[in-house]
């Protein structure tokens, strides 16, 4: 998560076992992210936590998606990495990530990114969104904001704050927050809330702005960027090429793809994206990115416990001591079953316990007798 601040005031940061508190990092419409240090191992860590005044079930609901999902993808190297996630002493959720000191949200404000840099974002990025659809989830908020930049200067996804799965996403009465300049025609129109398709167009709009410096459907007039206004540019999809000298009109004619009007027009999934923008890398003589997508990434959570109460980590204890029992006893469970454990162990300690001591005593009768000469 990137060193970033929004208007709004950041909460108090809470106080985590294990962590130090650094300084804020950026404040969102639910949640403040903050900057602390983890004692153990030692590293520095973004956390996000959710506002006292937005916990309501809906919002906790997705919080906890959130975490389950990016837990499932980050083994994924171009997805952001979590480390924790449980609730603090004062009730508020928070999530534990790697830290990543900047984003593609900020930079292309600054200055407009290098075709080079734009054709390995792109790739990597495909491949990214190519793994979260393989284990069912689509992201639906890609933009450049949410392209952050890890330590060692390579880009990575986050925020999967309003992912769904890919069964229920096409349910068009569903509320989420999308964001405009990066959405496609049928997202902004209300016909779906998200599918392979309108994330391909996403993910195009996100490497027009790189290389534009803006999203591809604002107006260099200011005032004419209000929401209604970039809503009806986006349905009518009149792409706007470039016009940079560095950028080929292959270049052009696959950007203008990822955003047709038509969704069956763009390219039919992340994985063909990627391989398009390895082309182009290749014709360009440059060094083609690597794909990786990653398998086996699916298996989600039982249902039994999917809708179970979510928590701190609470520390194991032996299920044969006292506590468990009682433990057992409060959740209903059989309250005698680890003391009846616990109990049938003894007798055979016991026993053990008299025949060590018994060879013991033996061979100590055996070594005095051999020292006296009786045998």
């Amino acid at each position: 998560m990137p060193a970033v601040m929004n208007r709004r005031s950041a909460a108090t940061p809470p106080v985590l076992p294990g962590f130090s508190y650094v300084r804020p990092l950026g404040s969102g419409g639910f949640a403040d992210v903050f900057l602390y240090e983890q004692e153990m191992p030692r590293r520095v860590v973004a956390v996000k936590v959710l506002l006292a005044d937005a916990l309501n079930p809906e919002v906790l609901s997705s919080f906890a998606a959130e975490a389950d999902v990016m837990a499932r993808l980050s083994a994924h190297p171009s997805i952001l990495t979590i480390y924790q996630a449980s609730i603090s002493a004062d009730g508020r959720p928070y999530l534990a990530t790697e830290f990543c000191p900047d984003s593609y949200g900020v930079r292309y404000k600054q200055a407009p990114a290098s075709l080079a840099e734009t054709l390995d974002v792109g790739v990597r990025m495909a491949s990214a969104l190519e793994t979260a659809h393989r284990a069912g989830v689509l992201h639906r908020d890609v933009k450049p904001t949410n392209v952050l930049i890890a330590s060692l200067g390579t880009p990575v996804l986050a925020d999967f704050g309003i992912a769904a799965s890919l069964s229920a996403a096409d349910d068009g009465d569903e509320s989420f927050a999308m964001s405009v300049p990066w959405s496609a025609p049928e997202v902004v129109s209300g016909s779906t809330s998200g599918t392979v398709a309108s994330e391909v167009w996403s993910l195009g709009a996100t490497l027009y702005t790189l290389l534009a410096g803006r999203s591809p459907f604002a107006s260099d007039d200011k005032t004419k960027n209000t929401r209604d206004a970039m809503i009806s540019r986006i349905i009518r999809a009149h792409y706007t090429e470039l016009g940079r000298a560095d950028v080929p009109p292959a270049v052009e004619e696959l950007l203008r793809s990822t955003m047709a009007k038509d969704p069956s027009k763009r390219p039919e999934s992340m994985a063909a994206l990627a391989e398009k923008l390895r082309w182009l890398q290749y014709e360009l003589g440059q060094v083609p990115s690597p794909i990786e997508i990653a398998g086996g990434l699916g298996a989600g959570v039982s249902a039994a416990s999917a809708g179970a109460p979510r928590g701190p980590v609470i520390t194991t204890v032996n299920p044969d001591s006292r506590r468990a029992a009682r433990a057992a006893a409060a959740s209903g469970r059989d309250p005698d079953a680890a003391t009846r454990r616990a109990s049938a162990r003894r007798p055979i300690g016991l026993v053990v316990g008299l025949a060590v001591g018994a060879v013991v005593l033996v061979g100590a009768v055996v070594a005095v007798l051999l020292a006296v000469g009786v045998i």
